[in-house]
């Protein structure tokens, strides 16, 4: 990664963690327990890749990211209560999340149940408050992130997955789950800072196509890792997806293809991104990035 994105990366992180501290409600607010265990697990020290995705799409088409900070805490709050359940000893039943204790670890089960519901709502308060673009009125944006989370998109890529434990899923299969999933989340945090930027019919479309190849890429990435990387370097326990039989793209397709795969749907991505000239610089170095990192 070069310094220059390595800088940008930073930045932006700080910008989305500075903002999230404001939108959500202060530790000491009551009823305390609850906005600490939101707090805990928004903190916890990701990447902010889907609001930092967000901030640059909207830069791509134009628009200024302090409108498109909204949306990008959104999809950050979002994918973070998709966690705090899957963490749950009745998902996938995991003990560390970046290197820290998960939600239910630290709070118990049924705090990190009412955490994620918190997150989720919050979620939806937080996304209304998009200024409106020409294209895009405000309830744009909540419906735009209500399908992702909804039971055809993340939740049902969710049923699709646990359905498949233990079972041998086809490529096509797994490629549901993920395109359900990851690439889904991934996709709609291009999208919502794209419609922040006034985008056009054909720069939301041509966006959408470059969100789900690098979101399905970065899900390879994310199965190779799994099984070449370990539990210090990833932040969770290494190992997990072979443990419980879960379908993935080494199981099915083994390492090397795996890569192959991914480099793929990269090119995908950035072919993608071809009518946005230099506007899209920014997230050609982030597909790149994203293609060679090592957690």
């Amino acid at each position: 990664m070069s310094e220059d994105l390595k800088t940008y990366l930073a930045t932006r992180a700080a910008e989305v963690d500075a903002a999230l501290d404001a939108f959500l409600p202060q530790a000491k607010e009551k009823p305390a327990t609850i906005h600490k265990a939101m707090r805990y697990s928004i903190f916890a020290g990701g990447k902010r890749l889907r609001p930092i995705l967000c901030l640059a799409a909207a830069e791509a088409c134009g628009g200024d990211p302090e409108s498109a900070m909204p949306p990008a805490c959104a999809v950050e709050i979002l994918h973070t209560y998709s966690l705090v359940h899957d963490d749950l000893p009745c998902m996938d039943d995991d003990d560390l999340r970046r290197g820290r204790p998960t939600c239910h670890k630290v709070y118990g089960e049924g705090m990190a149940v009412l955490t994620g519901d918190a997150l989720l709502t919050e979620a939806f308060l937080i996304v209304a408050q998009t200024p409106a673009a020409k294209r895009y009125p405000a309830a744009s944006y909540v419906m735009e992130l209500a399908l992702t989370g909804g039971s055809t998109k993340l939740i049902g890529g969710q049923v699709m997955d646990l359905e498949g434990e233990g079972k041998k899923l086809t490529k096509a299969q797994l490629v549901k789950i993920h395109e359900s999933k990851t690439a889904a989340l991934l996709t709609t945090s291009i999208r919502l800072g794209a419609m922040s930027a006034n985008a056009t019919d054909k720069q939301l479309e041509a966006l959408s196509v470059f969100g789900r190849a690098l979101g399905l890429a970065f899900q390879v990435i994310d199965d190779i890792l799994d099984v070449t990387a370990s539990t210090e370097v990833l932040g969770k326990t290494a190992g997990k997806d072979l443990a419980v039989e879960k379908a993935t793209y080494p199981a099915i397709l083994g390492l090397e293809k795996s890569r192959k795969e991914a480099a793929k749907l990269t090119q995908q991505a950035m072919d993608a991104l071809q009518p946005f000239g230099k506007k899209a610089q920014r997230l050609r170095e982030i597909a790149e990035y994203l293609l060679k990192r090592e957690y």
